[in-house]
């Protein structure tokens, strides 16, 4: 296959993966209306495919468990997943997911924290646009301080600085096999969110699931697929681009759930969120154009 068309193929492989993303935020919703609260389907899940990748591949418990250095993507992995399929359930779903994209500001951080990368003075730059950003989406009108103000807010933000560690720390464990550091992420989804779903559910917070019913069964074997093969699309899409050009295809999810939000969801979109969203996805664009 010549290049050109094969690079064709990764960047729509990469496009349908941000695409179902996108608009995952649907079929939790969906599930949600049926009685399955977003942490208890994210279990679900993450527990379904992770299966898939224990089948394919046995070894992977044994090498997790005797690979501590993975347990902090386990944890982190979890808590990203979680929050956000919590957030779109219950929020605003631009909102949300750009307040999620103020990864790229918390990457920069944590990488000098973790990976001991320097803060030059463009990070801090693009660092300060994404906050400024989040800051005009937060604003509340008629109130001086742009802070959270919904429970959505706070999962979308913290989501985001676990996306952020999640990448970190696969930065530093890239040496480690694909599959296990899958299993891993997709065993953090399941635990994180199985066992705040447990303990929520306990305190009275989260609805426990209904009795097995055939509708909501099969939107967890939607989103199963649905999400499987997302991360099939991924996996060859990304091995076949330089990272700031997955990168920047990967940004699409944001048009992919503002469009799927409005279209679908009837929502609308402030101002104050657009001018907002444009500077975190300038900042998100800065950071790709920095790893050239």
């Amino acid at each position: 296959m010549p290049v050109a068309t094969s690079a064709a193929w990764a960047a729509a492989a990469l496009l349908v993966n941000a695409f179902l993303w996108g608009v995952s935020w649907w079929p939790f919703r969906a599930l949600q209306e049926q009685g399955v609260h977003g942490l208890w389907a994210t279990a679900l899940v993450y527990a379904a495919v992770g299966a898939a990748v224990l089948v394919w591949d046995r070894s992977v418990v044994r090498r997790l468990l005797a690979t501590p250095s993975l347990w902090p993507l386990l944890v982190a992995s979890g808590i990203t997943n979680a929050c956000f399929n919590w957030a779109v359930t219950i929020g605003d779903v631009v909102r949300v997911v750009l307040l999620f994209y103020l990864m790229p500001a918390w990457a920069a951080l944590l990488a000098r924290a973790v990976l001991g990368e320097p803060l030059r003075g463009a990070v801090v730059f693009r660092v300060a646009i994404a906050i400024a950003g989040a800051a005009v989406v937060l604003k509340p009108p008629g109130e001086p301080w742009p802070l959270p103000t919904a429970r959505s807010d706070w999962l979308a933000i913290v989501g985001g600085f676990t996306f952020a560690a999640t990448n970190v720390m696969l930065r530093r464990e890239a040496a480690q096999p694909e599959s296990l550091r899958a299993f891993t992420m997709f065993t953090g989804g399941f635990a994180v969110a199985g066992g705040l779903a447990i303990v929520l559910t306990v305190g009275g917070v989260v609805p426990a699931p209904p009795v097995p019913a055939p509708g909501w069964l099969a939107g967890i074997a939607g989103l199963v697929l649905m999400l499987g093969f997302g991360n099939l699309c991924l996996q060859y899409g990304a091995s076949r681009l330089p990272a700031n050009v997955t990168s920047v295809v990967l940004l699409s999810e944001v048009p992919f759930a503002a469009i799927s939000a409005v279209v679908i969801g009837g929502e609308s979109v402030a101002t104050r969120t657009l001018v907002g969203g444009a500077m975190i996805v300038a900042a998100a664009l800065l950071a790709i154009r920095d790893t050239r």
